[in-house]
């Protein structure tokens, strides 16, 4: 697809799969979402195609870049290339700034090429020192990780220690592992809280592919009480990073404070596991799950999505693409409202064209 700076850029196909994860695993500035199972879990789930771009030096054919992408393809709507879908970031990543533009523009000659309405790729920025620029700003939230949960329990306010304790003393336990019986329950709480949000679930299979395809760098966390599964999360590693992408808790038993619990099992674990950043997602600046991640250390960086080459504010509106804003309010009370499992059914059905 090209030659310049003696750069050789192509597609990526599984058969670069390794050399596509040690080049992520090694660089500063990747996420697990940047890893090849992410593009994977995609089109075998929800049969979008992988479109990633890798670099290579024209004399040793070594990985100097990465650009991870899908190609979605949506009734009546069309085609964009996203990098990446269902996540908060996808951008390139390259042994220098050159290389990462160079696969950006590689990565619009593949949206002319394969007919896309769109090409987006979800950015991060500088984050401003006035944090007034930041209102109904999107983020992500990251905290560094000290060597081992002994440490990181000790940075903590005693506040915050109470909080963990109120758990436990409220009789609630946690387990982590990847069996079926742990992804069911997850997935049931999952499940729950997007219907008491009004919110379309991704079907179960996604998630099952997310745990195939990143095995071992992926671990899964569920709270109980009494035997009834009331919080769940999952957590994608790479390298001396950590995500999670989900994390739920039933609305009914938020006053014993699974949260708190959750998060803590999965942080102590990532901080007992060689990680040294663990990502909290998304969250709009200064509102309620902003505030609940900044109590845990966790900083802001401001996202910075661009569609076709511009960036947009990512605000509370432009965050939610499933309907126009004004209707959003009377579908979301409506879907409240449906069973369960007709939200499942329903939502599974259309959650693979919706790519945030």
């Amino acid at each position: 697809m090209g030659n310049e700076l003696n750069t050789t850029i192509s597609l990526a196909f599984p058969k670069d799969k390794t050399v596509w994860d040690d080049y992520v695993s090694n660089h500063n500035n990747a996420t697990a979402y940047h890893r090849f199972a992410w593009q994977e879990a995609v089109q075998s789930a929800y049969n979008h195609k992988v479109m990633g771009l890798i670099a290579r030096s024209s004399e040793t054919k070594q990985v100097v870049g990465v650009l991870p992408a899908v190609l979605m393809t949506t009734p009546l709507m069309g085609k964009k290339l996203c990098s990446l879908p269902y996540c908060d970031v996808g951008y390139a990543i390259a042994d220098s700034d050159e290389i990462q533009d160079q696969l950006v523009e590689h990565l619009k000659q593949l949206g002319v090429k394969t007919g896309s309405k769109h090409v987006e790729v979800r950015n991060v920025a500088a984050t401003p020192e006035d944090s007034t620029l930041l209102a109904h700003k999107k983020v992500r939230m990251l905290l560094p990780l000290p060597s081992g949960s002994d440490a990181l329990l000790a940075s903590f306010k005693s506040k915050l220690r109470s909080q963990i304790r109120k758990a436990e003393k409220n009789g609630l336990i946690v387990q982590l592992g990847l069996s079926t019986a742990l992804i069911d329950d997850f997935y049931n709480v999952y499940a729950q809280n997007m219907k008491d949000l009004g919110s379309p679930v991704h079907a179960k299979r996604w998630f099952q592919h997310i745990i195939s395809t990143y095995g071992d760098s992926c671990i899964v966390s569920v709270v109980y009480k009494d035997d009834i599964a009331i919080g769940g999360g999952l957590v994608i590693k790479s390298g001396s990073q950590a995500s999670i992408p989900w994390a739920s808790t039933l609305r009914n038993y938020n006053k014993l404070a699974p949260n708190m619990l959750l998060y803590w099992s999965l942080l102590a674990h990532c901080a007992d596991n060689n990680i040294c950043t663990f990502d909290f997602g998304r969250s709009t600046f200064e509102e309620g799950t902003y505030r609940f991640k900044k109590q845990w250390g966790a900083t802001p960086q401001l996202l910075d999505w661009q569609i076709d080459g511009k960036s947009y504010s990512l605000t509370n509106d432009t965050a939610s693409n499933t309907s126009p804003s004004k209707i959003r309010p009377a579908i979301e009370s409506v879907w409240r409202k449906l069973p369960l499992n007709l939200t499942i059914t329903v939502g599974s059905a259309i959650r693979p064209y919706i790519s945030l």
